[in-house]
């Protein structure tokens, strides 16, 4: 068995491992990238891009089936499912071809494939063909789809966001499984593409709301189009060529079932009681969100294998973190912390959803409202669905989160989520340029429902510019 050592070594090479190996790839340091699947991040393969791409051909098709209420009037719309597939697939593809490029570019002395596991804390054995001695380690090894037990008698008719992708064409009816981002966005989409689609959950919030009136708001917009059925204990039998899902309310046979019920971290083929490392009741290593250091040990987590904000843009963050501490620990040197960005996720669902900030603190907590089903430029584009929650502090006016359901919400949820990060004020937001008509004049209604709360301005909330030279 080959017997080697470094100074750092990232199990896995996803978002996470490849930020965490440039990371550490400083000043002659030496760093061992292991991978034991086909490279490549969840992102470019299971997760944004191609989920992405199949929600723009379904929007295209709702867009075309809708165009009557402009007066345009189109002939019957006709989707042809493997050609919607082949294209999610050959942009897929090439958006892995570039992570593998930067795979490609780390030398192949630098690389290892096969499943890592703890020997202790310093010492991995890859496969039986390697044992990897690293004064420090970054777990970087990513989530994995999680299908429950109760599926396990049809699970010939399973699908997750792993195998949807890789079908020719698309089914005939699903049952998703998840009304989290995930199950909401491919749910919506395989309606508009015409798949016969149910979406199911335990729990009866969509798209990770946290406040009730947004997420009862939500169960109108999004029920209005797509099925849905929450808050129900599900149970499942195989019938011939599908499934049957049994609930309190009823009964349905579907070709298929899509779970989205959540992706845990892909730790369990790591040994981790072995590397001696205090685990929570997941068996997740404890760590510090700021360093990303294991307890006190020589060990370091980024990214979805953390269970913590798994999203593209943290798993970066994380990694570049995760990957220049365990340098300095290799090199004797104190861990140093960093301050995580605001919180941020979005839903690309139609209308989007997103939450952004400090969303749980509702002591001092002000509330400013805007409604985009009477908002100026969301009827002109026959997108009025959907509302805004700006929560400001009492006491000093600043800007500390929002939630909202609203067309385009990716684009003003950026401009919230910096101010957040700025400790912007309500008052000097408000006095910033807001064009019209726009989508985020939402956001200036908000602003001045708060500046009434917190007596800084008059009530102008009648008089506002939404439609034009106001009354």
């Amino acid at each position: 068995m080959k017997q080697i050592s470094c100074d750092v070594a990232v199990i896995g090479a996803g978002s996470a491992g490849l930020a965490a190996h440039h990371a550490a790839s400083v000043d002659g340091a030496s760093v061992m990238l292991i991978e034991s699947g086909a490279p490549g991040t969840t992102c470019a393969r299971v997760g944004c891009m191609p989920s992405k791409l199949l929600i723009a051909a379904a929007d295209v098709a709702h867009q075309a089936a809708t165009a009557s209420v402009f007066g345009v009037e189109t002939a019957p719309v006709r989707i042809d499912g493997r050609v919607v597939m082949s294209r999610v697939r050959a942009e897929r593809d090439r958006f892995v071809r570039s992570v593998l490029q930067s795979c490609e570019r780390i030398p192949q002395h630098g690389k290892l494939q096969g499943q890592a596991r703890f020997v202790d804390a310093h010492t991995l054995q890859i496969d039986d063909h390697t044992r990897l001695h690293a004064r420090a380690v970054v777990i970087a090894t990513g989530s994995r789809a999680s299908v429950p037990d109760v599926f396990a008698a049809v699970a010939h008719r399973v699908l997750t966001n792993e195998s949807l992708f890789e079908r020719d064409t698309l089914p005939a009816s699903v049952a998703v499984i998840g009304a989290g981002a995930v199950g909401l966005e491919l749910g919506q989409a395989l309606h508009r593409l015409g798949v016969r689609t149910a979406i199911f959950d335990h729990d009866d919030r969509i798209g990770g709301l946290q406040d009730e009136t947004l997420n009862r708001a939500a169960h109108r917009i999004f029920g209005r189009e797509v099925e849905l059925h929450l808050g129900v204990e599900l149970e499942v039998s195989a019938v011939d060529d599908g499934v049957r899902l049994q609930w309190s309310g009823g009964a349905a046979e579907f070709d298929y079932v899509l779970v989205a019920a959540g992706r845990p971290p892909r730790l369990d083929e790591l040994d981790l009681p072995r590397s001696g490392l205090p685990l929570d009741r997941h068996g997740v290593p404890e760590f510090d969100v700021r360093t990303l250091r294991c307890a006190d040990r020589d060990v370091f987590i980024a990214g979805d294998a953390g269970a913590w904000r798994p999203l593209l843009h943290e798993a970066a963050d994380a990694g570049a973190i995760a990957g220049a501490n365990a340098l300095r620990v290799a090199r004797g040197q104190p861990v140093q912390a960093q301050e995580r960005r605001t919180p941020l996720a979005i839903v690309f669902s139609d209308p989007q959803i997103a939450v952004i900030g400090d969303t749980q603190a509702h002591r001092h907590r002000l509330v400013g409202r805007a409604d985009f089903g009477d908002q100026g430029r969301a009827r002109v584009m026959n997108r009025h669905n959907g509302c805004l929650q700006l929560y400001a502090d009492a006491g000093s006016g600043r800007i500390t989160g929002a939630e909202l359901i609203a067309p385009a919400a990716e684009h003003l949820s950026h401009l919230i989520a910096w101010a957040v990060q700025r400790q912007a004020r309500v008052g000097d937001l408000l006095s910033l340029p807001f064009y019209h008509p726009t989508l985020e004049e939402a956001l200036r209604t908000a602003l001045r429902d708060l500046c009434v709360q917190l007596c800084i301005a008059p009530d102008v909330r009648a008089h506002s510019m939404e439609y034009g030279p106001a009354v």
